[in-house]
């Protein structure tokens, strides 16, 4: 099994992995609201904060 001669420095490794995370972020709408909103994050509508079509926190209600 060939080796390589020299182990690879961080910075070449990294430029390597780079292109792997290239591509544009999928990017879904909210049933309940609506909204266009990167998959997998919550987002905010009208002060309040949504994941999943439900309502994570109410910001009118903490003041």
């Amino acid at each position: 099994m060939a080796h390589p001669k020299r182990r690879q420095s961080k910075s070449r490794q990294n430029k390597r992995r780079k292109n792997i995370n290239v591509e544009n972020p999928q990017i879904s709408s909210c049933k309940t609201t609506g909204k266009a909103h990167v998959y997998h994050r919550a987002h905010e509508h009208e002060g309040k904060l949504y994941y999943k079509g439900k309502v994570v926190l109410d910001q009118n209600k903490s003041e």
